[in-house]
């Protein structure tokens, strides 16, 4: 058995190496021809953009490694079952699930190492990448102008932490604000507020739907302000400081992000989003081991047409994946969902499909 694990084996890693490095490949060029413009605007030098790409390199491969899986699944099991190898193993006494085992051992270990490869060396090349975007990339404020940051926490001169759940670029404008000054690591000031937006022509905010409170050493609150009215406040954060200073949960590891979730729970701040967002950091890992489970049935069950089949239902597979997991996301975020269950909802539904379907093949 163990030369038959090997054949399988070697046979199942060969065609994901292909199938990846072509997805690589492919994303490559297509973002090279996305950012050409920006890159020739910005006159950013090639040292630079050769750089910025190396950085980019490890999330192409974290965000192409489950179709790769998928394909590689299908592609492996499909071809020993078009050459008659899987019926003569079935002939043999050996069962379906003897023989797909070593490929989901290796989809097992894929996964964990997946978890480690995307808490060391792409969060790290996200927050490079980003890095390079903001101070070579200056017509990115165009693309910028479209679009919204998640989750901002900012830090500023070791007192003063500032926490958005969403922030509008184009506008200007940013919802559910947390503001706090830290004294001798206690809370002085803080502001919770709905919505605020910026005053460009007095440098201020216009805040809505607030309560603002200052603390004594104690931490009893000597002044309370509550208003749902507008109401300009000078705080000390610019819109530049939540675009330059933010950082987002795609440039944090798990560490990191369970740190800052701490740090925003001591402070009262609502962390719903983060915590959706660190559950998904392990969940996403685990993608390419269930989507693997799911994948394998595809091809055993119609092994006349497995890979013709296989191919075509497994790219149908990956999107309405992608759809559960967006739709959990999404119920997580608006706090309809436990997190934890919100970012494995995808996972869990065909986790179960798989193995309801590898139930049903013929063993």
């Amino acid at each position: 058995m163990k030369k038959l694990d090997l054949y399988l084996v070697r046979q199942f890693l060969a065609i994901l190496c292909l199938t990846l490095a072509g997805f690589v490949l492919l994303i490559l060029v297509v973002d090279v021809i996305e950012n050409m413009d920006k890159f020739i605007d910005n006159k950013v030098p090639f040292t630079i953009v050769v750089d910025y790409y190396l950085n980019s390199i490890p999330w192409y491969i974290n965000i192409g490694l489950p179709m790769s899986m998928l394909i590689s699944s299908v592609f492996s099991v499909g071809m020993i079952a078009k050459r008659n190898e899987l019926t003569a193993m079935k002939s043999s006494g050996i069962s379906l699930y003897r023989i797909v085992l070593p490929i989901l051992f290796v989809a097992s270990i894929i996964s964990l190492l997946s978890f480690q490869f995307d808490n060391g060396i792409v969060s790290r090349g996200h927050e490079k990448r980003y890095e390079i975007e903001k101070q070579y990339m200056t017509s990115r404020s165009k693309k910028m102008k479209k679009s919204v940051l998640h989750n901002v926490f900012i830090q500023k001169k070791e007192r003063v932490h500032i926490a958005v759940e969403k922030y509008m670029v184009n506008l200007n404008k940013a919802e559910g604000i947390t503001f706090f000054i830290l004294e001798d690591a206690l809370v002085r000031e803080r502001l919770d507020a709905k919505y605020m937006s910026w005053n460009d022509s007095s440098s201020t905010w216009n805040i809505a739907s607030f309560s603002f409170r200052k603390f004594d050493d104690s931490g009893l609150e000597t002044i309370v302000e509550l208003s749902r009215k507008d109401t300009v406040m000078t705080l000390d954060v610019t819109p530049q400081d939540i675009i330059q200073k933010s950082k987002s949960t795609e440039e944090m590891n798990f560490g990191e992000l369970s740190q800052q979730i701490e740090k925003l729970n001591e402070n009262g701040v609502n962390t719903r989003r983060w915590e959706v967002d660190r559950y998904f950091k392990v969940s996403f890992a685990f993608t390419n081991l269930i989507i693997v489970l799911f994948g394998i049935p595809l091809v055993t069950m119609r092994p006349t047409g497995g890979l013709t089949f296989g191919a075509g239902v497994g790219i149908l597979v990956i999107f309405v994946y992608y759809a559960f997991i967006k739709f959990g996301l999404s119920l997580g975020y608006k706090g309809m969902m436990d997190p934890i269950l919100a970012a494995w909802l995808g996972n869990i539904v065909f986790c179960i499909g798989g193995l309801a379907l590898l139930f049903l093949a013929r063993k």
